[in-house]
């Protein structure tokens, strides 16, 4: 919004080389065209929702967390159209989103040491409580093992964390 502070947080390319980007400080997805310069803003369905952290995938859709709303999201650049998922335990603070070679996303967050597995599809949805106190950011899934490896480091606990879904 005009006159509105905006906070640029992560920054992904699409195939076309256009920049997308989380206004941390508002509600907006942000895009500068590759050849033109110009900068668009796209506001998120959920006001004051926070995006942060995300990935671009192979069909140029930027999945991310909207942290301040407990939610997940994808903007689908082609279309310039949002989905919106809610996370399963209010108060989470979702940090970062990935998505994995199933279509799945996983998700951290900063405020209840749970791991989010979401299928889309189906709507469901699967945590996985950590063992220690960690405060999510940053999330990693390997897709080269079957099933898929989740990792996030420890921001308490100088480690890294592995976690191996048994389905």
């Amino acid at each position: 919004r005009k006159g509105e502070p905006h906070s640029v947080y992560g920054i992904y390319a699409d195939r076309q080389n256009n920049i997308f980007f989380n206004d941390f400080g508002g509600e907006n997805i942000g895009r500068i065209d590759a050849r033109t310069g110009v900068v668009t803003l796209y506001p998120t369905p959920t006001k004051r929702s926070r995006p942060r952290r995300g990935r671009m995938d192979e069909e140029d859709r930027l999945y991310f967390a909207e942290w301040r709303m407990d939610k997940l999201g994808m903007f689908d650049t082609k279309t310039e159209k949002f989905t919106e998922w809610n996370v399963p335990t209010p108060w989470s603070a979702p940090y970062d989103v990935v998505k994995d070679k199933n279509g799945e996303l996983w998700s951290g967050n900063m405020n209840n040491d749970r791991i989010l597995r979401f299928d889309p599809k189906s709507g469901g949805s699967v945590e996985y409580l950590l063992p220690k106190q960690t405060n999510v950011r940053r999330v990693f899934v390997d897709n080269k093992t079957t099933p898929v490896t989740f990792w996030v480091g420890n921001n308490h606990g100088a480690a890294v964390m592995k976690l191996e879904p048994l389905d």
